[in-house]
């Protein structure tokens, strides 16, 4: 990998990994949409949840206080049914699939009533969307809006959901990078110098998003969160359709 192509990569993890720090969501978003397009799939989702995991630890760890135990506990259970379910088929999907599946999923959620939207207070809830989240996290590299909104669908306050989230993602990183990694041996052909930095860069970026947060209302946090999403997802439509019917 040349110094310019890593530089890059640095400052956008750096960049992408504060924005998650301050939301808990949106940075993996923009950071899997990078590296799609910066190098082979199985490459990209090794390096991805090689910083996600970086990332969202470190977050999990500042704000360990906030974390809610049982929201965790359900969601986790859940994704670790599909993820074995999902060890017996070892599908890879193609750059248009991953882009598409990244782009829709926000939408296709907000189509669902609001009284049947996810709450992580509820056992059932958890499950099911612990489940759909790993699926969608092996297809496409993350899973944000869909465990956006299983978050932010309940009473949860903006830190508990920016450290229960956290926690919830290193899990479904650490999965991510299993299957990618040992399966289809994307984790042997990742620059290791690569990989240090990108640690470094997300610890970062997560550190300094930390004042930021704190100096956010909750208002604004749901605000901005939604607006974020919305647009991330629009963009990736946008390229998933055009890698779907380009010659």
């Amino acid at each position: 990998m040349s110094a310019t192509l890593m530089l890059g990569l640095v400052l956008t993890i750096v960049a992408t990994s504060f924005v998650s720090g301050i939301f808990g969501m949106a940075g993996g978003l923009i950071l899997m949409g990078v590296l799609l397009a910066m190098l082979p799939l199985p490459e990209a989702m090794a390096l991805h949840a090689v910083t996600q995991m970086a990332s969202n630890g470190w977050r999990g760890l500042l704000w360990a206080r906030h974390v809610r135990g049982r929201a965790a506990a359900t969601f986790l259970a859940g994704c670790a049914l599909a993820f074995a379910l999902w060890m017996l088929w070892r599908y890879i999907p193609s750059k248009a699939i991953a882009f598409l599946l990244l782009g829709l999923s926000p939408f296709v959620i907000r189509l669902v009533p609001v009284e049947r939207r996810p709450d992580p207070d509820r056992l059932g809830h958890g499950l099911l969307c612990g489940s759909a989240s790993m699926t969608l996290m092996l297809l496409a590299g993350v899973s944000g809006p869909l465990i956006d909104t299983y978050f932010l669908g309940g009473r949860l306050d903006r830190r508990q959901i920016v450290a229960t989230k956290a926690v919830c993602q290193v899990a479904s990183h650490a999965a991510k990078l299993v299957y990618f990694g040992s399966l289809v041996g994307a984790a042997t052909s990742l620059d290791a110098r690569m990989a240090a930095a990108a640690i470094a860069a997300s610890m970062a970026g997560t550190s300094l998003a930390r004042p930021v947060l704190e100096r956010l209302s909750e208002s604004q946090y749901r605000q901005w969160a939604s607006h974020i999403i919305t647009a991330i997802a629009a963009v990736y439509l946008a390229q998933g359709g055009y890698l779907l019917v380009r010659p």
